[in-house]
């Protein structure tokens, strides 16, 4: 297939990239790099089946393809919290021009949603059937509320025009290619501790998330875009809970690191929980995390030393 993935310089579209690459599919990279960066796929260009598109998708595309994935969005608290506007036009505007884009070309479309549609939960594991607890007057609500009102555009796009569309919410994802100052917790927590700082915890550190890495949603992802006769949402994720102060514990472990733990007030709106509930994950795609936290992290802290050196 000739795939469109929007977002393809970031953490996760890089990654999606290079999997659809050696498969054997054509990739059209599309990225404005206001958050991507290009070092992320520069060693896609050798390949004559990959097309970089330098283009924000918050305005109209014009391209032809037969699958297109949406991973175009700030996903960093740090980055949407600082530009919630841009957020929100891209989750909105931008999920209606590839909607758009997807009827015109008859393509199927998958849109990376994400855990952050139950907000701080009151249900816990979260079902694809929980509807959430969102705030939407506080600062995240722009990447929140973005992501819930691009779900409804999918489905409705689906039910009105009958596109082929894919619903996958994501959870807490790590791995190599994480930007290193971008405020998420395992790439804050690793580089500080190479760097020998102390490691900020938000809160008393007893609020958890369940981190799965990357190759596994990678895997996730794609396993949704093949399958027929669904729409989701889907969750994919680890199902592994691990507290604020136990991840610092491990990350400190596996670098050999003596950074000391400092302890600031919780942000608001910051979720106490988060884990996924995967049944339909497992009896849909027959899919579940393979990779164990230490063998993920150890690879993780491998691409960090190299970053920094």
């Amino acid at each position: 297939m000739k795939v469109l993935v929007a977002g393809a310089a970031g953490f996760l579209g890089s990654h999606l990239s290079e999997r659809l690459l050696s498969d054997g599919h054509e990739v059209i990279g599309v990225d404005n790099f206001f958050t991507g960066s290009k070092r992320n796929v520069a060693h896609l260009l050798d390949y004559s089946a990959f097309e970089l598109v330098r283009h924000d998708i918050t305005f109209p595309l014009y391209l032809e393809c037969e699958a297109i994935l949406n991973f175009a969005c700030p996903a960093s608290p740090f980055h949407y919290q600082k530009f919630p506007v841009q957020t929100m036009k891209t989750n909105v505007h931008g999920a209606i021009n590839l909607l758009g884009l997807a009827k015109r070309t008859g393509a199927r479309i998958l849109q990376a949603s994400t855990s952050e549609v139950y907000g701080d939960p009151e249900e816990h594991p979260q079902t694809e059937k929980y509807r959430g607890h969102v705030n939407p007057l506080g600062p995240r609500a722009c990447y929140d509320e973005g992501k819930r009102a691009a779900e409804t555009l999918f489905m409705d796009y689906h039910r009105q025009f009958g596109l082929d569309v894919r619903i996958v919410r994501i959870f807490n994802t790590y791995g190599p290619r994480m930007a290193n100052d971008d405020g998420r917790v395992v790439s804050n927590f690793i580089v500080s501790a190479l760097k020998g700082r102390p490691i900020t915890i938000y809160g008393d550190g007893s609020q958890t998330r369940s981190l799965c890495f990357v190759d596994d949603l990678t895997d996730g992802i794609l396993r949704m875009l093949r399958t027929e006769g669904i729409t989701g949402p889907i969750n994919l994720g680890s199902t592994f809970e691990i507290s604020m102060t136990g991840l610092a514990g491990l990350i400190l472990e596996l670098s050999n690191s003596k950074s000391s733990l400092s302890f600031e007030a919780l942000p608001v709106d910051d979720p106490r929980q988060r884990r996924p509930d995967l049944t339909l994950a497992k009896e849909i795609l027959d899919w579940e995390p393979k990779i164990d936290l230490k063998e993920g992290l150890l690879k993780t802290i491998e691409y960090f030393k190299e970053q920094l050196r």
